[in-house]
């Protein structure tokens, strides 16, 4: 009977043991999960807490462009090698979580400078880190992602206090228009 109790006693630890990386797993799912939330929901936070309803607006169609990108690139590679996780699901190339994280990164990084994008790219880049830790991504569907919303951010983000010049033709005129945000 003692040696039944040991027997079950070495099985249960040795479980227990093995579960600590699938706890691990999970608690780093989750918290890449709240990071990934946590990135755009700050940026958007930002710009209305400083009155920048143009950030705002701004935010909102990066995020949007970022995002419909992002599932029209994910349905095309779905069907080749690239579309196939580590995992054997679908849907691997670009990351989606990684475009949404990196779409508050790049807003961030655009609209206020470095200040605000160093932070939120290095977190951007724990969020990838668990994706391909945990088996979801590879690194290639991460740096896709992240390059995919850097690219659409350059698009459709400016600097908050950017300046403008453009020429200006009519049909009795000719010009230069200048325009300062403040």
């Amino acid at each position: 009977m003692l040696a039944l109790r040991r027997l079950v006693g070495v099985v249960a630890i040795t479980f227990s043991l093995l579960n600590v990386t699938t706890v691990a797993r999970a608690a780093d799912d989750i918290s890449g999960h709240a990071v990934m939330s946590a990135i755009p929901v700050t940026a958007i936070l930002i710009a209305y807490f400083r009155d920048d309803v143009e950030g705002e607006k701004q935010w909102l169609r990066n995020l949007i462009a970022n995002q419909f990108l992002t599932s029209v690139a994910r349905l095309g590679f779905d069907n080749t090698s690239w579309g196939k996780r580590p995992d054997g699901g679908p849907y691997g190339f670009p990351s989606g979580h990684v475009a949404f994280a990196a779409s508050g990164a790049s807003f961030l990084q655009e609209r206020y400078g470095w200040e605000y994008g160093v932070p939120a790219w290095l977190l951007t880049g724990y969020v990838a880190w668990v994706r391909v830790d945990n088996d979801n991504h590879r690194w290639r569907d991460v740096v896709a992602s992240s390059v995919l919303a850097y690219g659409v951010a350059k698009l459709f983000v400016t600097p908050e206090n950017a300046t403008h010049l453009a020429p200006v033709i009519g049909p009795d005129y000719l010009g230069l228009r200048w325009e300062r945000s403040w």
